[in-house]
């Protein structure tokens, strides 16, 4: 099980806080000099999400809404240790396009026969009690573009009548290294994948962000940044 490391006011000081940038190299540090493969470390992220959040998944209807890269190959291999736990789950696709893991685990999930739908055809966002966020990741800048900022408004929509979200290593539409969003997710749980960034802690996180954990999946920094 993935190490859980929450943040509720105190940071703690083993977990470093670390730019967009150096997370990307502390990913390609650990795929291509420790060995560690990219699939691994996706189904690692995808079990600390869910462990972050263990207790809530029993008895409720879940909605995981994945893009195009990696954050979305997180939602794809969460669905497939749901399924293997029996929670009912399905998928939103914001995107016809895969990074190659994400479509690795898209295709684990077609094989389970998940129910899941595209934004030319989108579900009754009533039905469902939780929401995961796997649309973009920490990478993104800017402002979101339709159909993604059609499906983020739907999803505050949402949680303005009770429903839970989830957002995997960031909430969609917000700057990584700053904090800033003009249109973004608003979350009740946030799980950070390796290392808390800057922008969870500056710009308009404050407001964006309910409860934040930090999951540590063996992503190792560089050894010029330890």
């Amino acid at each position: 099980m993935s190490r859980i490391y929450e943040y509720e006011g105190e940071l703690r000081p083993e977990t470093p806080v670390i730019s967009v940038a150096q997370m990307r190299a502390a990913d390609a540090y650990t795929i291509h000099d420790l060995g560690v493969p990219s699939k691994e470390l996706m189904r690692r992220a995808a079990q600390g999400v869910y462990d972050a959040y263990e207790s809530g998944w029993e008895g409720r209807k879940t909605l995981i809404i994945c893009g195009s890269g990696n954050n979305g190959g997180d939602g794809y291999a969460l669905v497939e240790i749901m399924r293997d736990h029996g929670m009912d789950v399905e998928l939103l696709l914001v995107s016809d396009k895969f990074s190659e893991d994400g479509q690795f685990y898209h295709g684990h999930c077609l094989d389970l026969r998940i129910p899941e739908y595209r934004t030319d055809a989108m579900p009754d966002f009533k039905a469902y009690d939780v929401f995961v966020d796997c649309i973009f990741g920490t990478g993104f800048a800017g402002v979101p573009r339709e159909p993604a900022a059609g499906v983020i408004r739907q999803i505050n929509k949402q949680r303005e009548r009770g429903a839970v979200i989830v957002s995997v290593d960031i909430n969609s539409g917000m700057n990584g290294d700053t904090g800033e969003a003009e249109l973004a997710v608003t979350s009740d749980l946030t799980v950070s994948i390796g290392y808390f960034k800057h922008g969870f802690f500056a710009g308009r996180a404050d407001e964006l962000i309910g409860k934040l954990v930090n999951v540590d999946i063996g992503i190792e920094l560089p050894e010029q940044e330890q």
